[in-house]
This record gives C-alpha cells, sequence and structure tokens, in this order.
C-alpha cells in the first residue's frame, strides 16, 4: 500500500476512516442495545465480520475499566475493586458468549478464522489483567484484610478466588517470568484452536460411502438415515456413514460385514494420527510440554498439582487412589465379557480372536441372547421430542418450573428451539436454548454452556441463557428421531447442567450457575441419568412413537436386567482415558516425546486389553485440551457424588419434593459460593460413600 504524504490528504483520510469506524459500529450489533426478547442476542444482525471490531473495542473498553479500578486513589475496598472488576468487561463478555458458542454450535471456515486470530489475543490481554501489579496489590492488601471487611460468605468467597487467580496466573513472578508465562498462554492458546480444529475436520473428512449389498444386519431405522445423509451430500442411492456417533455406534453395533466395521472404527481411532495435514501428535507434544513449563514457572511439579489444587481432589495422589480403587474390578469385568464374546465366536465357528472393533457388535449379540434385549426395541420408545417432554416433566416434578416454547425469541439456527423458563409461582428464571441434532458445522459431543451468567448485582436481576447442544441423529422422511438408551441418558445429563445453571440464584457472575470446580460440575448433571429408567419416570414419557403405548414393564425389566452387562467395558473405556489425562499431565519434565509411544507404555502399564481402546486417544481428546486436563477422572469423581445423593431420593421417593428442595437449596442455586464438599454435606448430612457407584456399575464382588 503506498503511503500517503503529510498534509490535507493525510488529514481527509484520517476522517474518512473515523466515519467509517463511527459508521461500522452504528452498524455492528454488538454496540448496540438489544432490544429483543429477554436480551437473547439478534442471531440474525450478527455478522462474522462483526466479531473481531468488538471483540477488540470490547478488550480496549475491559483494559480501560481495569485500569481505573487499578488507579483508583481511594483505599481499595469490596466495591471498589472486587466488585467493580466483576462489573467490568460487560462488552467483552457479550461478544465472547455469542462467538465462542456459535463457534462450537454451528461453525465456518470464517469464524474458524476468527478464533485462530481471537484466542491469542484474548491470553494477551487475560495476562494483561492478571499480571497489573497494582490492581493485584489492591486485591491482595483485601485478601489480608478479608477477615476484618464485614463481608457476606460469598463476598469473601468472590475475593478469595480473586486472590487465587491472580496469584495462579503469576502475579507473583519478577517481570522476566511474566513474559515468560505472557508466551507461553499466548502459543497453548494457538495449539488449542488447531487441535480441536484438526478434530474436527478429521470428522466430517471420512466418510464411509455404501451399496446396499454391504448392509447386512443393519436396522431399517439405521438404514434410512444413512441413505437420508448420502442424499443430502449429493451421493443418491448410496448409503452413507462417518465418524460421527450416531451414525458411527449403530453400524459397529449391528453390521454383519466385520471388514466394514473395522474401516469404520479404525477411522474413529485413528483421527488426529494420519500424519498428514490435521495429525495432532506434535501439536499435543508441545501442549504437554508447555504447561509443565508453565507449572514450573508458577511453582508446581507438574501440570496436574496446579490444576488440582482448585479442584475437590487437591491431589494427583488422590486422583489415582480413586482410580485405583476402581480400576481391577472394572478390569476383571471386562475380561470376563471379553471371554463370553470370545466364546460366542468360536461357537459360531468364527475361527478369528475378538478386536477392538467386535466389541460393540458381540455386546449386541449376547444383550439380545441373554437377556432377549434388542436395542433397537428400546428406540421406539424414546422419541426424542418425548425425551424432552420428560426431561420437562422431571423438572416440573422436583423443582416446580415450566418450559414454554416461544417462537420470538432469536435462533441462531433453525434447528434451535427457545423456551422461557418459570418457577412454580410462575416468574421467570432463565432463557432455555435446545440444539439436539448433528451437522457438520458443530463440534462433536454434547454439552451444555451460556450466553449470560445469572447473576444480581446492585439490585438488578439478570436471568440466565443456557444452551443444551447435542450431536442425535435427525428424523428422517418417515421416522422421527429415535434415541438409543445412551443417547436419553446423555440428553438428561446434559439438561441437569442446564438446571444447574438455570436453577442458580447468585450475587456475582464469576462465581453462579456452573462455575464450580471441574470434578464437581459433573455432579448435578449426572445425578439426573438415575431418573432416565426408572418404572415411575418411563411411564411420563416412554410412549411408543407410532402407537402411543407406554414402554411395558416386561420390556424395563429385561433393560434392568441388562443393566449391569458391558459395564466391564463402559468403565474400562473411560478410565483408560482419564489414567492417560493423568499421566500425560504428571510429567515433570520437558523433552521430545513420541505421543503414540508414550500412550501405550501408560495403557500397557495399567494393564489395558488390546480388545478395548481408550474411550480417546491422545490424538483426538479434546477434553483435555481444553478445560478437562488433569480432569477427565470427575466424570467418576461425581459419579461417586451423584451414585450416593441418589441414594437419598430413593430413600424418601424419587419425586419427593422435599428431598429436591434440599438439593436445590444446598447445590444447584449456590453456584460456586461455598466449597463444594461442604455444599455436598449441607445436602446429603455427611461425606459420599463409593459403595453406590460399584453396585450401580456391578463391580462389588460377588458374596
Amino acid at each position: 500500500m503506498k503511503r500517503k504524504k503529510a498534509g490535507i490528504g493525510l488529514l481527509a483520510g484520517v476522517l474518512f476512516m473515523g466515519l467509517t469506524a463511527q459508521a461500522q459500529e452504528k452498524s455492528n450489533p454488538f454496540f448496540q442495545e438489544w432490544d429483543t426478547p429477554y436480551g437473547v442476542a439478534p442471531f440474525d444482525q450478527i455478522e462474522d465480520e462483526h466479531y473481531m471490531p468488538a471483540f477488540r473495542e470490547g478488550m480496549k473498553q475491559h483494559l480501560a475499566e481495569i485500569e481505573a479500578i487499578a488507579s483508583n486513589p481511594e483505599q481499595p475496598t469490596f466495591d471498589n475493586t472486587i466488585a467493580a472488576m466483576e462489573r467490568a468487561g460487560k462488552l467483552l463478555n457479550r461478544v465472547a458468549g455469542v462467538f465462542f458458542n456459535i463457534v462450537s454450535a454451528n461453525t465456518n471456515d470464517a469464524r474458524q478464522a476468527i478464533a485462530r486470530e481471537i484466542s491469542p489475543l484474548l491470553s494477551q490481554h487475560n495476562d494483561a489483567i492478571l499480571l497489573n501489579p497494582r490492581l493485584f496489590q489492591r486485591v491482595k492488601t483485601l485478601y489480608e484484610q478479608r477477615e476484618t471487611l464485614g463481608l457476606t460468605g460469598e463476598q469473601k468467597r468472590l475475593l478469595e478466588n480473586g486472590y487465587k487467580q491472580f496469584v495462579r496466573g503469576g502475579a507473583n513472578l519478577s517481570e522476566a517470568d511474566k513474559d515468560k508465562l505472557r508466551k507461553i498462554n499466548e502459543r497453548l492458546s494457538s495449539l488449542q484452536v488447531a487441535f480441536s480444529e484438526n478434530v474436527l475436520k478429521e470428522d466430517n473428512n471420512f466418510k464411509l460411502l455404501l451399496d446396499e449389498k454391504d448392509l447386512t444386519g443393519l436396522p431399517e431405522s439405521v438404514k434410512k438415515a444413512a441413505a437420508e445423509a448420502a442424499k443430502a451430500r449429493g451421493y443418491e442411492g448410496k448409503w452413507l456413514f462417518t465418524l460421527h456417533k450416531p451414525s458411527l455406534i449403530p453400524f459397529i453395533q449391528y453390521s454383519d460385514r466385520r471388514d466394514l466395521r473395522e474401516k469404520l472404527y479404525t477411522g474413529y481411532i485413528m483421527r488426529g494420527d494420519n500424519n498428514d495435514a490435521f495429525d495432532n501428535k506434535k501439536i499435543f507434544a508441545e501442549i504437554a510440554n508447555l504447561r509443565i513449563r508453565k507449572a514450573h514457572l508458577l511453582g508446581y511439579k507438574t501440570h496436574a498439582d496446579y490444576v488440582l489444587e482448585e479442584r475437590m481432589a487437591k491431589t494427583p495422589e488422590k486422583v489415582y487412589e480413586l482410580l485405583d480403587k476402581v480400576w481391577p474390578a472394572a478390569l476383571n469385568k471386562a475380561k470376563e465379557e471379553r471371554a463370553m464374546m470370545q466364546s460366542m465366536i468360536d461357537a459360531e465357528g468364527g475361527g478369528f480372536k475378538l478386536a477392538s472393533w467386535d466389541w460393540w457388535y458381540y455386546a449386541e449379540k449376547i444383550r439380545q441372547q441373554k437377556y432377549n434385549l434388542d436395542e433397537d426395541e428400546v428406540r421406539p420408545y424414546l422419541q426424542i421430542d418425548n425425551v424432552i417432554k420428560g426431561a420437562f416433566i422431571l423438572a416440573q416434578k422436583l423443582y416446580g418450573l415450566t418450559f414454554e416454547e416461544k417462537q420470538d425469541i432469536p435462533k441462531y439456527h433453525p434447528e434451535v428451539k427457545t423456551y422461557v423458563v418459570r418457577d412454580e409461582k410462575g416468574d421467570i428464571i432463565g432463557i432455555y436454548l435446545s440444539d439436539w441434532f448433528y451437522r457438520s458445522s458443530k463440534r462433536g459431543g454434547a454439552w451444555m454452556n451460556n450466553y449470560r451468567e445469572q447473576s444480581n448485582m446492585d439490585g438488578k436481576r439478570v436471568l440466565p441463557i443456557i444452551v443444551n447442544v447435542g450431536n442425535f441423529t435427525k428424523p428422517t422422511a418417515s421416522t422421527p428421531s429415535l434415541l438409543s438408551l445412551d443417547e436419553a441418558n446423555t440428553l438428561f445429563h446434559e439438561f441437569g447442567h442446564a438446571l444447574h445453571g438455570l436453577l442458580s440464584k447468585c450475587t456475582y457472575p464469576s462465581i453462579s450457575g456452573t462455575n464450580v470446580p471441574r470434578d464437581f460440575v459433573e455432579f448435578p448433571s449426572q445425578v439426573m441419568e438415575n431418573w432416565v429408567l426408572e418404572p415411575e419416570m418411563l411411564k411420563l414419557y416412554a410412549f411408543h412413537y407410532q402407537t402411543g403405548e407406554v414402554m411395558p414393564q416386561s420390556l424395563i425389566d429385561k433393560i434392568k436386567k441388562a443393566g449391569q452387562f458391558n459395564q466391564g467395558f463402559a468403565t474400562v473405556e473411560y478410565m483408560a482415558a482419564s489414567y492417560l489425562d493423568m499421566a500425560w499431565h504428571t510429567l515433570t519434565e520437558e523433552q521430545e516425546r513420541d505421543v503414540n509411544a508414550f500412550e501405550k507404555s501408560v495403557l500397557d502399564k495399567i494393564g489395558l486389553i488390546p480388545e478395548i481402546i481408550s474411550r480417546y486417544r491422545t490424538t483426538y481428546f479434546r477434553h483435555i485440551v481444553g478445560g478437562y486436563s488433569a480432569g477427565y477422572y470427575s466424570y467418576l469423581w461425581s459419579e461417586v457424588l451423584d451414585a450416593d445423593a441418589f441414594e437419598a431420593f430413593k430413600e424418601n421417593g424419587i419425586f419427593d419434593r422435599a428431598t429436591a428442595q434440599s438439593f436445590r437449596d444446598n447445590i444447584l442455586s449456590r453456584g460456586g459460593t461455598e466449597d463444594a464438599m461442604q455444599m455436598y454435606i449441607n445436602f446429603r448430612g455427611r461425606e459420599p460413600e463409593i459403595t453406590p457407584l460399584l453396585k450401580r456399575r456391578g463391580l462389588l464382588p460377588e458374596n
């Protein structure tokens, strides 16, 4: 670009640029008040080009607000420092709340590019706050005086959290070490985006395109979904299977074609490990080394020590203690299941040794043979609309909530449904969005997130805006979306997270809703899964999509009888990933590592049998690249809590309102305003016991 000479021409250029910026600001929805129902983002007005200007202006405003707090000549008080920081960053929170939800649920190339650009900038922005010495000094002064300030319990918690965040963010480091930390954080943020992008591309690029002769063993519903998927991609007259779970699982569960099961399953477990443009081995190896470097810089032995300090577990030793307590029984159960499957193969004259791509297939055959249960027999009773309605009914019975679908609330995609949520008094407590069907623009898995946190600062009540996202099979032209039992559990699980966000009654946004320790956050969601198969609950939502008949008791009995079957596999598959996560994050030295060799050594050490692949291999383990590093064990930790907690409901009746009210008051409404274990004790009257979990999974030794 040719540079203008100084003078009138330059002045005109500056004026033009100023007018252009003003025009852009006027047209950018993030710079306007949102005159929409309940302040939901005006998704139809937001274009991709609006994000970066809003991010930049949001960071600029936030830093100006932070500077005003840090340079305040008045003595620090809770209100002019801690509460002021909670008030700051309104624009940045608004744009980030929209963008990061959209980039997960409905991405495109432009949004991926924005994510790559903004992630290191946000890392720099965060460091600029946490490494501000004048701001830290104000926080530290208040922290040292916290017992004499007359704070409420919630205010004290917020102050203590804030102080720890600064210390853990490097506030006590020398200037030289602060610079090192900034570079580490910036690089980590870029690598994390690249890793997730690669997994998404692997998911979307793989396709198994079949002819009718290749479909032996597949149920009609699976074939119809595959035919429509092929048609949508321009493959008329073919059947398309992909690496997305709603396509993958039914295929490896029912297909009689062992060679095709191997091809599809191998595609799934080799994601990020194909030595191509989407390979994640070097990316993760660098992430692991950078986390070691950061931990050492901050004075911790390992990344796990750094992370777990703020979790219920507190130390890596405590995590391993839990894993080691469950692993031997789970592995033995899995070996028993393997023997059953090999016996069936031999009895059929198969002439081969059970492999990982055979497990789902033979588990289903044994389920049918031994328990007379065909999972395809269950699906017709789990039509997705009925399962969603069941979750709403449960929320009404336990907490008095109602969900009213509204058409005037903005949506980010036509498949999204929007609801106003009211309490038993009829008062609105939040807005709920659900987005349950698979599409290629959505990352894999299922999750809950929020567009806006609940808060009640300065007498201003802010309603939470909560979203549930999934990847279930879409309806076909002739069949509605029918869920597997596992998918029904997933829906109730994520809805449990949503209730945790919706029922929050806290003052400050940063400790409201699901802002709790990672190994506690899964507890309110996992406990919801307990209701899915309770006979009293099934009668309220499990209706055959064609006949309207409620799920018969005979089928419920078969499901219950088969309930502990394959729990060895489920537990071992999950725990192997938990051990792998911990192994990566208890490393003490940086070095060049062969990712696959390290992974193999870890799994060999715990004795993982070759017929079971870790639920996540390193190269597509998005949990531990994101917020679950040294934290994937959390699901098991939380399951100890949820199994023990549900015993209280069973003792008093599964819809008992008094028990539910106690759970709501002591857990769901409290956010992170109190110690997590203390909240559990307040509800249960004691610490949790592990026996209910082992009993549920069939891992207790038989008498």
